[in-house]
């Protein structure tokens, strides 16, 4: 699914990605651990297109999106980022967070088959005699799309048990609430993918498990997820991958029980030496 091929970014003369070459196929966990600095966010912030690369390729469905020709945000209608500190919209509800970016993407593909239609209108007044093109088939209106757009989002909170707050405001959530209605916003595009940037590091230690149990069952489901997190036992138990990231390079990638059980790189040893109790 994706194909990351000598990534580099820069910010200045700060070289913050050094070459990170990873394939992630579809259905795979894939955590990403290191230490603070090491370059983890900003990785995951490159892979769609959030930070620009400062070279390499991003190979994402057959389609290299880091390059600048590239509508990037096509592409990002498959895939979802879940931020740190869960980038709610205070001013509209929980429902019309989760709908917010159905709604407008539908109603502007709406708009775009619209103008289509309207300039085959157009040249099929010059066309005489000719064959005419047929009308593009709209099978759709804005009611409509804000309908089943609030039927899903409906689902997707029934999903994880907050039906009942659908129409409060995100203030007045818990941490884990939020987080794991952020999750379900992502949800809500049906994403081929989901970023995760430390979803669980601005929780109190009591909600941590409530989101780490729907992020449990997303996996199940199959859902592809890269997740920069320091949850060891949420990597061990979870993810098909770990990478060990250090100084903007991959020094180490492995399933969980070798990366976990028999590391190599020495930097990986004195990292999980100082992490794991």
């Amino acid at each position: 699914m994706i194909d990351v091929i000598n990534l580099e970014k820069h910010f200045g003369d700060n070289k913050v990605l050094r070459g990170i070459n990873i394939t992630i196929d579809k259905g795979d966990i894939v955590v990403v651990i290191g230490p603070s600095g090491s370059g983890k966010s900003t990785f995951l912030r490159c892979l769609n297109c959030m930070e620009d690369p400062t070279g390499g390729q991003i190979i994402f469905n057959g389609v290299d999106i880091a390059d600048m020709k590239v509508d990037i945000n096509v592409h990002r209608r498959h895939m979802g980022m879940v931020f740190q500190h869960f980038n709610l919209f205070n001013n509209k509800t929980v429902i019309q967070n989760i709908m917010l970016a159905p709604v407008y993407l539908a109603c502007q593909d709406l708009r775009r088959l619209k103008r289509k239609n309207a300039w085959i209108r157009l040249t099929n007044l010059f066309k005489g005699g000719k064959a005419k093109k047929e009308l593009l088939p709209i099978k759709t209106d804005k009611a409509a799309i804000k309908a089943a757009a609030r039927e899903n989002a409906l689902s997707l909170l029934k999903k994880i048990g907050l039906e009942d707050k659908a129409d409060v405001y995100p203030s007045t959530l818990s941490g884990g609430q939020k987080q794991r209605v952020a999750i379900i916003r992502s949800l809500a595009m049906n994403p081929d993918v989901i970023l995760f940037d430390e979803p669980t590091s601005a929780l109190d230690p009591e909600m941590v498990g409530e989101v780490l149990d729907l992020m449990k069952a997303l996996a199940g489901e199959g859902m592809t997820m890269i997740i920069v997190t320091h949850e060891m036992g949420f990597a061990k138990e979870v993810a098909n991958k770990v990478i060990f990231m250090d100084e903007g390079t991959i020094l180490e990638s492995a399933p969980p029980a070798e990366f976990f059980g028999a590391p190599k790189h020495p930097r990986l040893k004195e990292f999980l030496s100082k992490v794991l109790v």
